[in-house]
């Protein structure tokens, strides 16, 4: 019997760290932001934007216009109705104009005062606005939440995290309601939803947008401003050191430390800031101003209206924490040369160029025809002899209506000698509804040589002014 040689198993030595020797973690968990209420004039001018925008958005879908909405994207037909105004898929050269204004108003926007945007108008900070307004009033203050996230599980505090969530979730049900109700006409589906008649796509989007606005503005909220949104990355590449940021004043509140409301401040060699913190609680990235602008400061300014309610308490002056720029907080500029110098020549070169683009649009569209046509030589039927020697070519024309009326189109032709139509040189449409016909145009054999001579049609409204010029060729055959 034989017995194999077994090698003797290898003792691998585990490394045990040093006594004095730290484990340090390269991630860092998340730690839940209770933002604290406050009050004052930019917490005031933040919920008047809340109202403005909420209002705006969710009235549009339900105004009527004549027998229609009055702003409908209707993907379906291929038709985007604002008001009066009827525009069709050739007409994306105004959608490109609009998201040029929106660029240059973000950048003029930015260079004047930072993340105004973020701060007061953005989707994410009003619904994250909204949001807490529920928390808060189901849940309590900060401190309030604070004290029932770490305790245990009561049935007070089940109730009132469930009702919480069931508003979340309805308001963000209404708001993603409401979001393809701009796509699809907000009575229609709201009966078909009421009918059980959803259909499938518009119940995707709905729910798809609802679980945007229950996941952004319920749970990541701060890190959606922080880590997902492009703009906290490349924004210091339109800052420079005359806009205006939130701006804690080191000079003035620097050495800062607790004190009484009667304490003498060159005794005690302390600045104006009493460390009270509070500036933190109601910040609602969590980020301290006082250690200077950091990416995370979306500019709303919550930090200088509690700053402001503490000065007042300690009889100090206020705008320890204020909009101010690096330049004016350096050279100690009063508020009037700090406006001046806001609107630099970078403002001026940005206002110029919006206002130019806007004026062009709005001249664009009052100038615009409206109905589009396209015309072309039908390729399937080749020039021909008829009676009287006569030279004939056929055309193909499609008129679109743009409005939203019936309307009739006269086409008549010119270039040639002894140039006519002989068939139908009228079309009549249906409101925002298009039609194609077919043109025989006839002249005389000795109108011009053999070959190819450019001519043109004019298609003119009868109902409404209008008038388009269409280029063509006439063949006249060997």
């Amino acid at each position: 019997m034989t017995t194999e040689n077994k090698e003797p198993k290898k003792v691998i030595p585990i490394a045990v760290a040093a006594p004095d020797e730290e484990l340090v973690s390269l991630y860092a968990s998340h730690q839940k932001i209770y933002p604290r209420s406050v009050s004052g004039v930019f917490s005031n001018w933040r919920w008047i934007m809340v109202w403005v925008t909420q209002i705006i958005f969710y009235g549009l879908p339900w105004i009527e216009w004549g027998q229609r909405q009055a702003v409908l994207f209707d993907l379906s037909v291929r038709r985007f109705y604002i008001f009066g105004l009827v525009l069709y898929p050739q007409d994306f050269i105004y959608l490109t104009g609009l998201m040029i204004i929106a660029a240059l108003s973000l950048f003029l926007f930015t260079a004047v005062a930072g993340r105004l945007w973020c701060g007061y108008a953005c989707p994410q900070t009003v619904y994250t606005e909204i949001f807490l307004w529920i928390e808060k009033k189901l849940e309590g203050d900060r401190s309030a939440r604070i004290r029932r996230d770490e305790g245990p599980m009561t049935a007070e505090k089940f109730a009132r995290k469930a009702g919480k969530q069931f508003l979340w979730i309805a308001f963000a049900f209404w708001t993603g309601f409401t979001f393809v109700g701009y796509f699809v006409p907000m009575r229609d589906m709201a009966d078909a939803f009421l009918g059980g008649k959803l259909a499938a796509w518009e119940f995707f989007w709905v729910f798809f947008y609802a679980f945007a606005t229950y996941g952004n503005a319920g749970f990541m909220r701060e890190q959606v401003c922080k880590h997902m949104c492009p703009y906290a990355r490349f924004q210091s590449a339109m800052f420079d050191k005359d806009t205006l940021i939130v701006t804690y004043d080191a000079e003035r509140g620097e050495p800062r430390g607790p004190r009484s409301k009667k304490a003498d401040l060159s005794v005690l060699n302390l600045g104006a800031c009493v460390d009270c913190s509070l500036c933190v609680q109601v910040c609602p990235t969590g980020i301290d101003i006082r250690n200077g602008l950091q990416y995370e400061c979306i500019g709303c300014g919550a930090c200088a209206d509690v700053c402001d309610t503490v000065m007042d308490k300690v009889g100090y002056p206020r705008g320890l924490v204020k909009y101010s720029t690096e330049n004016a907080m350096n050279n100690h500029w009063t508020k009037e040369q700090t406006v001046k110098r806001v609107m630099r020549p970078r403002v001026l070169v940005y206002t110029t160029i919006l206002l130019g683009i806007v004026v062009a649009i709005f001249v664009s569209l009052a100038m615009r025809t409206p109905f589009k046509a396209n015309l072309v030589r039908d390729r399937g039927v080749m020039a021909r002899v008829v009676d009287a020697g006569k030279v004939e070519n056929v055309y193909r024309i499609q008129v679109m209506n743009a409005t939203e009326s019936s309307q009739r189109y006269k086409i008549s032709v010119s270039g040639l000698p002894g140039l006519l139509i002989t068939s139908d040189d009228t079309i009549s449409l249906a409101s925002t509804q298009a039609g194609t016909m077919a043109l025989r145009v006839q002249a005389p054999p000795e109108a011009a040589a053999p070959g190819t001579h450019p001519i043109h049609f004019v298609i003119e409204s009868l109902d409404s002014p209008g008038r388009l010029d269409e280029k063509s060729t006439f063949m006249i055959p060997q």
